[in-house]
């Protein structure tokens, strides 16, 4: 029997795992995958926007991969070198392989003067506010803004955009926490300028992502247009590729809109590259340099410079990955060094060791982009087994978990801690509503492991 771990429960982790419960050329593969939190579906539960219940629905989808019999969810689990953690040597001992999926945790910077001033953080950290995982940093994110600037024109920029513009009655029917809902309804914010420094042509978000900023209520949607006209593609976008034709073509419909008085402004800038963020003891504004076409491409600075006012900060410029403690990294790219899925050390494949996912290729694609890298991985995996089979396993997985002192959140856990928000949503009047932070997941996940338990 091919013993297997899965390490990350997000859209990679379930369909790696999928992939292997469901192939028919080893037989008996058994698979535990494991999280660092007591609850999984990794950016689905804490990523995807809590207004976007469509994408938010995967879970469904998720849940069913998890609860297939040969697969197990092992929650509350650090894989690495720290105290507490069971290191990648020590995974090997207890399975045949090991899969990592464990995504691209960290913001890429800016690399400019003054991003570390207060009122000046990563987009990740406003969204993992707002999605209530557990190791965000307390609120107070938008008490108090006027204006708000969002550097980065891709779908997370987009996100943050919307939530800041959006009314707090709006989210009232998510699963936001209320924390959230009071520092949203308490928003002085007036102004959300969303820059990027390239054009619209070149902009990252989706069509339908976009659009949903033009349909907020008390919120207008505004476009420069002597600035978006700077692309080559601004006046004709007949040329260029459907996705990038369709923002174009939304784009300039709003830049013959005016902001309307007494609504949110959300203000769409291009070619404008940030250089620094101004201000003392806080931000206050944040200072571009115009840019223009290079003709490749690319964009070129030209000397001239404009400063916007913003007491918030949110930078949107994409994910990077981060190291795990006992594996390969490689720091340019923020990868896994690996051959089809087959991690490498000093150059050759590491047997039994496996990476999927943003760890294995970098930040790019959608969720679905993660199926067939799971499979590609899945392929090597099984392509190896003869191989793996004949390591015997030295060590039982769940010693290794004891012995780590793992306090193992499994799936009658996670049951748990979805009733706990569930009634916590009830006495709220709300549907269910997260729990945000450690000790609640942990005292919920126990209340329902304990015998007699209502996750059981």
């Amino acid at each position: 029997m091919l013993r297997v771990a899965v390490v990350g429960s997000g859209p990679s982790g379930v369909y790696t795992a999928q992939a292997l419960v469901q192939q028919r050329s080893v037989p008996g593969v058994t698979v535990d995958v494991l999280d660092r939190l007591p609850c999984p579906y990794g950016l689905v539960r804490y990523g995807v926007a809590p207004d976007h219940e469509k994408i938010k629905s995967l879970q469904n989808t998720l849940r069913t991969v998890l609860e297939t019999p040969g697969v197990t969810f092992l929650g509350n689990v650090s894989v690495g070198e720290g105290p507490g953690a069971i290191p990648p040597r020590r995974l090997l001992d207890a399975y045949h392989a090991v899969v990592y999926c464990v995504g691209a945790a960290s913001d890429r910077r800016l690399g400019i003067e003054g991003e570390d001033l207060p009122g000046s953080f990563s987009a990740t950290e406003f969204v993992s506010w707002y999605s209530a995982h557990p190791d965000a940093a307390p609120g107070g994110f938008v008490l108090g803004a006027r204006s708000v600037v969002v550097i980065g024109a891709g779908n997370v920029a987009v996100d943050v955009t919307r939530i800041l513009a959006r009314g707090a009655p709006e989210l009232r029917a998510t699963d936001v926490p209320e924390a959230v809902l009071g520092a949203l309804a308490g928003s002085r914010v007036k102004d959300v300028h969303m820059v990027a420094r390239r054009g619209p042509a070149q902009a990252r978000f989706t069509t339908k992502e976009l659009r949903e900023l033009g349909t907020l209520p008390g919120a207008r949607a505004h476009v420069h247009a002597e600035e978006a006209a700077l692309d080559p593609a601004w006046a004709d976008p007949a040329g260029l590729p459907g996705p990038a034709r369709r923002n174009v073509e939304v784009l300039r419909e709003w830049s013959q809109v005016p902001p309307a008085p007494g609504a949110r402004s959300i203000r769409l800038r291009f070619f404008l590259r940030p250089v620094a963020l101004l201000g003392d003891d806080a931000v206050r504004a944040v200072r571009f340099e115009r840019t223009v076409p290079d003709g490749n491409g690319g964009v070129v600075g030209t000397g001239r410079f404009e400063e916007i006012e913003a007491q918030l900060v949110l930078r949107s410029v994409g994910y990077r990955g981060v190291p795990v403690d006992g594996l390969p990294f490689d720091a340019e790219r923020g990868t896994v060094p690996h051959h089809e899925g087959r991690v490498l050390r000093a150059g050759a494949a590491s047997a039994g060791e496996y990476v999927a996912g943003w760890i294995k290729r970098g930040p790019t694609g959608v969720i679905g982009t993660n199926r067939p890298c799971a499979k590609e991985t899945v392929g090597s995996l099984l392509a190896d087994a003869e191989a793996l089979l004949a390591r015997r396993p030295a060590a039982d997985p769940h010693e290794l978990l004891r012995a780590a002192g793992a306090e193992v959140v499994r799936w009658p856990g996670w049951l748990g801690i979805e009733a706990a928000e569930a009634a916590l949503g009830r006495g709220l009047g709300r549907g269910p509503v997260k729990i945000e932070d450690w000790p609640g997941l942990l005292t919920a996940a126990r209340r329902a492991a304990a015998p007699g338990g209502r996750g059981r």
